[in-house]
């Protein structure tokens, strides 16, 4: 009874279709008698379409599916079914079908239709700018389609799907249509929206957490967060993307506690009021579970023994299937099992772990290892250098062909290619392309080249000084052998990884300074063997600050070698430099410190220096340290010179006429994250710097020419004219930490400064990069060493930005504040200091 009741409702349903789109059907000709209880069977003899103005007639009636000379009964499902074929296509707002009686049992057959319009444009209002330009890509509707209500309903329901994305769970969107009066058929539709208020959420609610506390759930939500009074800098806006992205997090933090099968049962979003909801998440933890036995197999190149050493997972320890995976494939903190068989050649290695037996709370792993053959480097490609020669990459790249296959090599290689400064870090490439068929492997390099040639312009109005001004440029990747060849030029001969510096400084009329430095990375281009010249002529004037004249003037020139050295390994670099400065003094008036104005003195130096620099990034290091340590020595003169250095009356022109002294310089600079495996991070920069002058014998003395002069920004001035090291203390004056004999300041022979910082990265891009820091330093400087106290320091802290752009380099604004006061002074005070260049101490 039960089926023949739906039997009967199914019919009913379908006659009342039937009859209306069937009432539909008109007499046009007046000569036949339309009897729905009396069907009648009759011939086509024509069909047509009117009322098409942009529809192809010819389209639409094959689409019906009646032809002339078919038979149809009328009333009957024919027509009905013709109709629905064209109410199928969405391009038709409404049908009429008439039928004209032709001789016989002849009927033409009308559909008169009326298209529906087509999509001019969409008008967003109720919005800025930015976001109609995101919604017209969004929405991706083109000009010319159809409108009708499922377009209509889809770009609303993308409209909201939008603001949901971004916190706006509360938009109201009303679609609404005109007549585009220049187009003919043609509609605008015009949207108004009303984003509302960003809902907030008051409260996240956990159920089902025995193990874990709900505190420390929520701080695995990173991006999804709770409102509270006191919580000033957090968000708490409730965006799709990111909840999901949350809710993902908490279950591998279940997973990295030995949770493995927690899991999500449910969450709901309930609205509190109009601006807040409520999350409730319910969860599953699961048996929390243990590592137990942990087996290999496949292996043959490396033991059990070795592996397990490697892989470091003891028995009992907590199944954590995030620390297996980095133990196998990748362990940022230390070795993993991948890098003992890639830096080994094994470039098909591979290894699956499988549970193999759960038993209560322990699991059984069995790594089943495929080692593979050890790769041969067949070809190494570069491209995208449009400026940069390829031998100036080639050189720097140590997978070589012929060579056994090494990760740490393609590592190191693209470490290279970054220090040379001349490529967009985030867009270099490195491609293997394994042959598992010769195996083989060859590699792609793809670069992108960024600026690298830097310009130093300051100028300003330095009171009795007159114009102060530098000018300095520095073209990093020069040619010289380009010189003569003017159409390789752009704008420059470039491409050779050469280094050309000139420089020109200017204090008004008192002080200028020229300089000029070149450098060849390659000598020879063979091997890592740089040489650097330099020369510098500088001169002070006094008729600044006195009468009838007088000056000081520099000359000199430095020859450096360098090269890459292989042990301790091979981030070590030693150079080796001899310098020349000759001293020329013509009445000068600051010679007093010097105890003579007119004369002349020599520096002859020999320099050695023994670096490493480990640093992962240029800009913005994250880990890697940098220690320099250098020692420079002028010849003995004392020893071998005429001289009595004992005699009080000798003249300051004759002792100090060949300068002698000794120099001992170390460096050190260390980066580290504190938050690893986070893409921005804060980081830990810690330094500390050390700096002794010292005499052969007693009887001569240190020569004043070389001295330590600290505080402030650490820039130079005319000052170093007389081989001053100007050391940077920020939160003081410049060259205001200096020591004091006999109650006048003097430059000091031996300093110390330590300094921590921690830095973070808010935008970094090759064409810009900035970051902020807070710092806590502190350091001093001694006239002896018999004073010399490394823990007796002056004290400062603050915070800075520094700011990299490649035509000018980096640039740091800090603001320190002095925690001790110098002697003389009233109080301790705060300090804006500026500085160009990335200076390391």
């Amino acid at each position: 009874m039960m089926k023949n009741f739906f039997r009967i409702i199914i019919f009913f349903v379908f006659y009342i279709c039937w009859a209306d789109v069937s009432a539909q059907l008109t007499n046009a000709g007046g000569d036949i008698n339309i009897s729905y209880s009396s069907p009648e069977e009759f011939e086509i003899g024509e069909v047509t379409i009117s009322g098409s103005e942009f529809l192809d007639s010819k389209a639409l009636i094959s689409i019906t599916n009646l032809k002339a000379g078919d038979k149809i009964t009328i009333p009957g499902e024919q027509i009905s079914s013709a109709m629905k074929k064209l109410w199928d296509q969405g391009l038709i707002g409404d049908i009429e079908v008439s039928a004209k009686k032709g001789e016989g049992k002849i009927v033409n057959i009308d559909f008169k239709i009326k298209e529906r319009p087509r999509l001019s444009k969409f008008v967003f209002k109720g919005i800025k700018k930015a976001d109609q330009e995101d919604l017209s890509e969004k929405i991706d509707i083109a000009r010319g389609r159809i409108v009708n209500d499922a377009l209509i309903k889809n770009a609303r329901k993308k409209v909201k799907t939008f603001y949901e994305e971004k916190g706006f769970f509360n938009t109201e969107v009303t679609i609404t249509s005109e007549k585009d009066s220049l187009l003919s058929n043609n509609v605008i539709l015009n949207v108004k929206i009303d984003k509302n208020e960003r809902v907030k959420i008051s409260n996240i609610a956990f159920e089902g957490n025995s193990d874990i506390s709900e505190k420390k759930l929520k701080r695995k939500m990173k991006k999804t967060k709770e409102k509270d009074w006191y919580k000033l800098f957090t968000t708490s806006k409730l965006i799709k993307k990111e909840y999901e992205n949350d809710k993902n997090s908490l279950i591998e933090y279940y997973n990295t506690l030995g949770y493995r099968d927690a899991s999500i049962v449910s969450d709901t979003v309930i609205p509190v009021d109009k601006k807040h909801v409520k999350l409730e998440i319910k969860l599953e933890e699961g048996r929390k579970y243990y590592f137990r036995n942990i087996t290999w197999t496949g292996n043959y190149v490396y033991t059990d023994k070795t592996l397990d050493a490697i892989l470091n997972i003891k028995k009992g320890e907590i199944y954590n299937t995030q620390n297996l995976q980095k133990r196998l494939t990748y362990n940022p903190q230390g070795y993993d099992v991948s890098s003992l068989y890639l830096d080994d050649g094994y470039l098909f290695f591979n290894v699956e772990p499988v549970e193999v037996l759960v038993e209560g709370d322990s699991i059984d792993i069995e790594m089943r290892v495929f080692e593979g053959a050890q790769a041969t480097i067949k070809n190494v490609y570069v491209s995208g250098n449009t400026k940069t020669h390829d031998h100036v990459i080639y050189r720097e790249i140590r997978t070589l062909p012929g060579q056994k296959f090494s990760r740490a090599d393609l590592i190191r290689s693209q470490r290279e290619l970054v220090s040379l400064g001349y490529f967009d870090q985030e867009q270099l490439g490195v491609n293997p392309v394994p042959n598992p068929q010769d195996g083989t492997v060859d590699i792609n390099y793809t670069v992108v080249e960024k600026p690298s040639d830097q310009i130093e312009l300051s100028g300003g109005w330095g009171g009795y000084f007159g114009f102060v001004g530098t000018l300095g440029l520095s073209f990093n990747n020069f040619s010289a052998r380009n010189i003569t060849k003017p159409r390789t030029w752009s704008p420059l001969p470039s491409g050779d990884g050469q280094r050309l510096s000139i420089r020109f400084q200017a204090n008004g009329k008192s002080f200028s300074t020229y300089s000029l430095s070149f450098t060849e990375p390659w000598l020879g281009g063979k091997k890592p063997q740089s040489l650097t010249t330099s020369l510098t002529y500088s001169k002070q004037n006094n008729n600044v600050y006195f009468s009838g004249g007088g000056s000081l003037s520099v000359i000199g020139g430095t020859v450096t070698l360098g090269k890459r050295v292989k042990w301790p390994d091979d981030y070590f670099t030693l150079s080796h430099s001899l310098s020349y400065m000759r001293y020329t003094l013509d009445n000068y008036s600051f010679g007093s410190s010097l105890g003579f104005t007119t004369g002349t003195a020599n520096n002859l130096t020999f320099n050695n220096t023994l670096s490493r620099n480990s640093l992962d990034d240029f800009t913005f290091p994250t880990s890697g340290s940098n220690i320099s340590l250098s020692v420079s020595a002028t010849p003995p003169y004392s020893l071998f010179r005429k001289v009595d250095y004992n005699d009080p009356k000798l003249n300051s022109e004759i002792r100090y006429k060949f300068v002698e002294f000794h120099k001992w310089m170390f460096d050190n600079s260390w980066f580290t994250t504190l938050v690893p495996g986070k893409k921005r991070n804060l980081v830990l920069n810690v330094r500390s710097h050390f700096g002794f002058i010292g005499a052969y014998q007693r009887k001569t003395g240190i020569a004043p020419f070389e001295r330590f002069v600290m505080g402030g920004s650490g820039l130079s001035g005319f000052n170093f004219l007389l081989g001053l090291d100007l050391i940077g203390l920020r939160g003081y004056e410049d060259r205001s930490i200096v020591p004091v004999e006999n109650g006048r300041q003097v430059n000091g022979v031996i300093f110390d400064k330590l300094v921590t910082e921690i830095r973070y990265p808010v935008a970094i891009s090759p064409a810009f990069s900035l970051f902020i820091l807070t710092f806590l330093e502190g350091g001093n400087n001694w006239s002896n060493f018999k004073e010399f106290n490394p823990f007796n320091i002056y004290r400062a802290v603050g915070v800075g930005t520094r700011i990299f752009m490649p035509a000018f380099g980096m640039i740091g604004i800090d603001y320190g504040y002095g925690l001790d006061k110098l002697p003389g002074a009233e109080k301790t005070g705060s300090k804006i200091t500026f500085t160009i260049g990335q200076q390391l101490r």
